[in-house]
C-alpha cells in the first residue's frame, strides 16, 4: 500500500525532468502567454483524468492507472507554469524589490495553499469526514468542479494581454550558439535545486514518521509546523530587499544544517519542524543565482532547472530505504545534512558566474 501511494508522488515529480525542457522550448518558439495557456490546458486535462479515475468503481486497478496518468499530467502543468512564472518574477521590474524577493512573494501564495488545503478539503469538501471514510465516488464532483474553474481561468487569460519579457529567450527562428548546460553556475544550480527539493520533501514528509517512531501523540502537528514555518519564512523573505540572494542562501543553509544536526544529536523531531523556516527562501535564492546573467538563455535555463525538482521523488525514497536498513529514522538525517552542505557550497562558490559565462 505504501509503495502504491509513493507512485502517485513519483508520477507527479517525474513530469519535471521530462516537461521542463519542453516548456522552455515552447517559450522560445511561441512566447510566454501561449506557453502559459498550454500549461493551464494541461492542468484541466489532469483534473479531468482525476475525475475519470473516480468513475472506475468496479476496477480499482484501472482507476489507479488513470489517476497516475492524471498525476503526471498535473505535474507537467505545474512544470510548464513554473517555466513561465519564475522568469517573469525574476525579470519584471518592481520598484524597491529584487528578484529573490519577488520569488518569495510567489512562494508565499503557494505556501498558503499548501497550509490551508488539507483543512479546506477535509472540512469543506468532505464535511469534516475522516479520509478513511471518504468513498471513491465522493471524489468525482470536486475534481469536476476544479476542472471547470481552471477552464474558466484559461478563458479569462486568453482575453488578457500579457507582455513578453525582453532578452530572456531566443528570438523567433534564432538558434542558440551554445548549450545551456555549458553555464557552470546554472548546471550546479540544477543540482542545488535537486538537493533542496529533496531535502524539503524529506523533512516535510518524514518528520511525522520520525515523530511516530518517537511515540508522539500528535505526529501530524510537526509537519503542520514545518509547512507553517515555510509560509512564515517566505512572507518574511518577501520583505528582504537589501540582502543579496547569496547571503540569504548561506545563512539559511547553515541554520538548516545546524537544526538537522541538533535533531540527530538530541534525537528529537522538534528541531526538524523549525527547518521549514530556513528552507522557505532557498528556492528563490537558488533560482535567482542560477539564471543570473543568462540573457536570452534564461527561458532554456528555467526549463532545465525544473529537471532538478525530481529530487523530491528520489531522495525521500532513498531516505525511506535507509530507515528500513538502519532500523529507524534518526540516523537517516545526516544524509539530509549532506544536501544542505551542497547548497552551502553552491551559495559560497558554485553560484559565482565565470567570466566565460557572462553574456
Amino acid at each position: 500500500r505504501n509503495a502504491f501511494a509513493a507512485l502517485i508522488t513519483f508520477s507527479w515529480f517525474l513530469a519535471y525532468p521530462i516537461c521542463g525542457p519542453l516548456g522552455s522550448r515552447w517559450v522560445d518558439r511561441h512566447g510566454y502567454k501561449v506557453t502559459l495557456t498550454r500549461g493551464l490546458v494541461l492542468m484541466v486535462c489532469g483534473l479531468v483524468l482525476f475525475f475519470l479515475s473516480s468513475l472506475f468503481t468496479e476496477s480499482l486497478t484501472a482507476g489507479f492507472v488513470v489517476f497516475l496518468l492524471g498525476s503526471f499530467t498535473a505535474g507537467a502543468s505545474a512544470t510548464v507554469l513554473q517555466v513561465v512564472i519564475n522568469p517573469y518574477l525574476t525579470a519584471c521590474t518592481v520598484t524597491g524589490t529584487q528578484p529573490v524577493q519577488r520569488l518569495a512573494m510567489g512562494g508565499t501564495a503557494n505556501s498558503i495553499g499548501t497550509t490551508i488545503a488539507p483543512y479546506f478539503v477535509a472540512g469543506v469538501v468532505f464535511g469534516g469526514a475522516q479520509m478513511q471514510d471518504v468513498s471513491v465516488s465522493q471524489l468525482s464532483m470536486p475534481f469536476l468542479v476544479l476542472a471547470v474553474v481552471m477552464a474558466a481561468v484559461l478563458l479569462i487569460l486568453l482575453r488578457i494581454p500579457l507582455p513578453d519579457i525582453q532578452d530572456t529567450r531566443a528570438a523567433e527562428g534564432e538558434k542558440l550558439e551554445r548549450s545551456v548546460w555549458s553555464f557552470r553556475h546554472l548546471t550546479l544550480g540544477v543540482l542545488a535545486i535537486f538537493f533542496y527539493v529533496g531535502a524539503e520533501v524529506c523533512v516535510g514528509a518524514n518528520v511525522n514518521m520520525y515523530a511516530i517512531e518517537k511515540g508522539f501523540a500528535d505526529p501530524a502537528l510537526l509537519a503542520t509546523i514545518y509547512w507553517g514555518a515555510m509560509l512564515t519564512g517566505r512572507a518574511l523573505g518577501s520583505t528582504l530587499n537589501r540582502i543579496s540572494p547569496r547571503t540569504q542562501l548561506i545563512f539559511s543553509a547553515v541554520c538548516a544544517s545546524l537544526l538537522l544536526a541538533a535533531a540527530v544529536v538530541m534525537d528529537t523531531p522538534w528541531a526538524l519542524a523549525a527547518v521549514g523556516l530556513f528552507h522557505s527562501i532557498m528556492w528563490g535564492a537558488i533560482y535567482t543565482l542560477a539564471v543570473n546573467g543568462l540573457g536570452k538563455y534564461t527561458s532554456a535555463g528555467s526549463g532545465i532547472i525544473m529537471t532538478g525538482v525530481v529530487g523530491g521523488a528520489i531522495l525521500p525514497l532513498i531516505q525511506g530505504a535507509m530507515a528500513d536498513v538502519l532500523g529507524g529514522w534518526r540516523l537517516t538525517w545526516p544524509a539530509i545534512i549532506i544536501c544542505e552542505l551542497y547548497i552551502l557550497f553552491y551559495a559560497l562558490y558554485g553560484s559565482k558566474v565565470r567570466a566565460a559565462d557572462k553574456i
